[in-house]
C-alpha cells in the first residue's frame, strides 16, 4: 500500500475528545440499525415499567413516525432530561452487570434515538402532573406541561434526518413495516399477559390496526398457548407439542411443532432467554439439531421455545441490540433444547400434523368415470400366522390387476378401536385402507414400513454401538494445535459413533478407525467438516448424520416395496407396529405417512352435513 493512502501519516496523530452529538450518533449506529430497532427499544421500556396496554403507531415504514403509548409507571417531570442522557437508566445500578432482570440496562437508546431523530417524551406518574420535553438532533428544548392520563408516550419523527446517509440504507416502507410487525409479534410472544396494538397511520393507512392482541388470562401454559395461537396461528398450535423441561439450573418451557408441520424456511422459529428475544446461532443450531432424523434439509422446523434461568447464568450483554446471548455453560442450554425436542417428538408417537388431511380434503375432486381402480380382495390367511409383521415380508410380486370389490364383514369393534383402525382394503398396490371408530386412514405402506425399520437399525445401533473398521496404515491428518485441542476434547464422543483419532504430535491428529457402515470414507474430509462443525456450534454431528443417512438409505431398501399385495393380518400388523413406534407418522424426509380423515368431514365433502 502507497505510503500517501495510509490513515495516519508519519507525524504522531492528535488526540481528540468527541462531542457528545458524535458520540451519540456512533452509538445510535449501533442501537438503531432500522425503524424496527427503535420500535424494540422503546416498547421494550415500556414492558420493563410495567405496562399492561402498549401502543403502537407508525407512519411510512415507521421512517416518519413511531409512536409508543403505554399505561406503565411513568416518569417525574425532573427524570425527564436524565432519562435522555447517555447511560442514565433506573434498571440497573452499575453494581452487577451480571444481575440483569430488565430488557433495557444500558441507558442509551433514547439518548441514541434524540440524536438521529426528533424525539418528544410526554410521561406522567400516578398523583403528579405529566410533563414533556423535546429533543431534535441532540438538542434539547425546556421542559414543558402536557396532558396525559398516565404512563409514557414516546414520539420519534423523521428518523436518521440527522444523519441522512442512514436513510439511503432502509428499503421500502412496506418492508420496515413488516420488521416492525415481527418486533412487536416477538415480544407480544414474551409477554402473554401485556396487550398489544400496532396501527398504521400513515395517510393511506387510515390507523389501519396490522396488528393486535389482547392481554391473556390464565396459567403459563394457557396463557402462552392462547397468545401463539393468535400470532403462529390455530393450526401450529393444534400440531405443536407442549414442551417442559429443566437442566443444571436452565428450565425450557415452550411448544414445537410435529416433523409433518414443517416450513419452506426458518420463518417460524422463535427463541426467548429470561424474556427476551433472541436470534442466537447456538440455539438455533440445538433446535436444528433435535429435528435432524426427521426432517430433510429443505424443510424447517417450526416452534416459540423460552429458556428461563437465573440472570447469572447468561450474559446479554454480548451486543448492544442484546439480540444475541452468551451461557456460562452452551452445553447445557443446547442439551436441554436436544433432549426435551427429542423426548416430546418420541411421546408423540405415531401422531402426524391435522394439516395434512386439510390438504388432502383439498385436493379432492370428484373425478370423471372411467376405468375402474385397482382394489385387491383382502384374503384372509389362516389363523395360526403370528400377528407380528415378519421382518422380511416376502410379499410376492404380482403383475397389477382390476379386482372387482368383495364384500368384508364388519370388522370388530375392538379392531377400529385401534388409533389407527381395521384395515379394509390395499389400492394402488401402495395405500392400505383402514377404518376406524371416527373415520379412516390412508397408510403409504412404503414409507410407513420405511421408518420402522429406520427406527429398529438405530435401536440396534444404540443397543451394540457402531462397528469400526480399523485402518491398515492410519491417516494422519494436519490440523493445526488449537483444533487439534478442540477435536481431542470429543474424541470419547467420535469413538462411540466408529471413529477413533488419537494425537499425532505436531498439531496432527491420527485417525485409526472409521465406522464400518460408511465403507471407505475420506478421513480427512471428514475430520475438517467435524472442525467446520465444533468451529460453528460447539458440537458436531457430522458423523451421526452420515451413519444415520446410511441407516435411512439400508431401511428404504429392506422396506415393503411399493406394488406389493399384502394380507389383511399383515396389513394389520403393520398398522399396529406404528401405534407403537415413536415418530412413525413421518418418513425419513418429514413426509406424512399416513393421512386421517374423519367421517363428518368425508360427509362434507359428499354434501351430506
Amino acid at each position: 500500500m502507497a505510503a500517501s493512502d495510509r490513515k495516519i501519516g508519519d507525524m504522531p496523530p492528535v488526540i481528540r475528545q468527541l462531542d457528545d452529538g458524535a458520540i451519540n450518533r456512533i452509538a445510535a449506529g449501533e442501537v438503531v440499525e432500522r425503524p424496527a430497532s427503535a420500535v424494540k427499544e422503546l416498547v421494550e421500556n415500556a414492558i420493563d415499567a410495567g405496562a399492561t396496554r402498549i401502543s403502537v403507531d407508525v407512519v411510512a415504514g415507521g421512517k416518519a413516525l413511531i409512536r409508543v403509548t403505554d399505561d406503565g409507571c411513568g416518569m417525574l417531570p425532573r427524570d425527564l432530561p436524565l432519562a435522555l442522557a447517555r447511560h442514565a437508566t433506573s434498571k440497573i445500578d452499575g453494581d452487577d452487570l451480571l444481575d440483569i432482570r430488565t430488557f433495557g440496562f444500558r441507558g442509551e437508546a433514547l439518548a441514541s434515538l434524540a440524536a438521529v431523530g426528533r424525539l418528544t417524551l410526554t410521561s406522567r406518574v400516578s398523583g403528579h402532573d405529566a410533563a414533556m420535553v423535546r429533543v431534535a438532533g441532540g438538542r434539547m428544548e425546556p421542559i414543558r406541561p402536557a396532558a396525559l392520563r398516565a404512563g409514557t408516550v414516546v414520539e420519534l419523527r423523521d428518523l436518521f434526518y440527522a444523519t441522512p446517509a442512514r436513510l439511503k440504507f432502509l428499503r421500502t416502507d412496506r418492508a420496515e413495516g413488516q420488521a416492525i410487525t415481527d418486533v412487536v409479534k416477538r415480544l407480544a410472544m414474551a409477554e402473554p399477559g401485556v396487550s398489544f396494538t400496532l396501527r398504521d397511520a400513515s395517510d393511506g393507512g387510515n390507523d389501519r390496526v396490522v396488528f393486535r392482541v389482547d392481554a391473556e388470562q390464565g396459567e403459563l401454559f394457557d396463557a402462552l398457548r392462547a397468545r401463539l395461537s393468535r400470532i403462529m396461528g390455530t393450526e401450529f398450535v393444534a400440531n405443536a407439542l407442549p414442551i417442559d423441561a429443566e437442566r443444571e439450573g436452565l428450565r425450557l418451557v415452550g411448544y414445537a411443532a410435529l416433523p409433518t408441520y414443517s416450513r419452506g424456511a426458518a420463518v417460524a422459529q422463535y427463541l426467548f432467554v429470561n424474556g427476551r428475544p433472541v436470534r442466537d446461532k447456538m440455539l438455533g443450531g440445538a433446535l436444528r439439531a433435535a429435528y435432524m432424523d426427521f426432517l430433510s434439509r429443505d424443510r424447517h422446523p417450526a416452534a416459540a421455545l423460552f429458556i428461563d434461568c437465573d440472570p447469572t447464568l447468561v450474559d446479554v450483554n454480548v451486543h448492544p441490540a442484546k439480540t444475541e446471548v452468551r451461557f456460562r455453560d452452551p452445553g447445557v442450554a443446547r442439551g436441554l433444547i436436544v433432549s426435551a425436542l427429542r423426548h416430546a417428538l418420541a411421546e408423540a408417537g405415531h401422531r402426524a400434523s391435522s394439516t395434512v388431511a386439510d390438504a388432502t380434503l383439498g385436493v379432492m375432486r370428484p373425478e370423471p368415470l372411467g376405468e375402474p381402480a385397482r382394489v385387491y380382495q383382502m384374503e384372509r390367511a389362516p389363523r395360526s400366522l403370528p400377528p407380528e409383521l415378519p421382518a422380511d415380508p416376502g410379499f410376492a410380486e404380482t403383475a397389477p390387476v382390476y379386482a372387482r370389490v368383495v364384500e368384508e364383514a364388519e370388522p370388530a369393534p375392538e379392531e377400529t378401536s385401534h388409533p389407527l383402525g381395521a384395515a379394509r382394503g390395499q389400492v394402488h398396490e401402495n395405500y392400505i385402507i383402514a377404518q376406524t371408530e371416527t373415520g379412516m386412514v390412508i397408510v403409504d405402506q412404503h414409507a410407513a414400513h420405511e421408518r420402522l425399520v429406520y427406527e429398529k437399525l438405530k435401536r440396534q445401533m444404540a443397543e451394540t454401538g457402531v462397528a469400526a473398521q480399523a485402518l491398515l496404515i492410519p491417516e494422519i491428518v494436519e490440523v493445526g494445535a488449537d483444533e487439534c485441542d478442540r477435536l481431542l476434547s470429543v474424541a470419547e464422543d467420535m469413538t462411540r459413533l466408529g471413529l477413533t483419532i488419537e494425537p499425532f504430535g505436531g498439531g496432527a491428529v491420527a485417525v485409526r478407525e472409521t465406522p464400518a457402515i460408511l465403507g471407505e470414507v475420506d478421513a480427512r474430509a471428514m475430520i475438517l467438516d467435524i472442525l467446520d462443525e465444533l468451529a460453528d456450534q460447539n458440537e458436531s454431528t457430522g458423523v451421526l448424520a452420515r451413519i444415520e443417512a446410511i441407516l435411512s438409505r439400508v431401511a428404504c431398501h429392506g422396506s415393503i416395496r411399493s406394488g406389493r399385495r399384502m394380507r389383511a393380518e399383515e396389513m394389520n400388523a403393520l398398522l399396529r407396529e406404528m401405534e407403537a413406534t415413536p415418530h412413525s407418522g413421518q418418513c425419513n424426509h418429514g413426509r406424512p405417512t399416513y393421512v386421517e380423515l374423519k367421517l363428518s368431514d368425508i360427509e362434507r365433502l359428499f354434501g351430506r352435513t
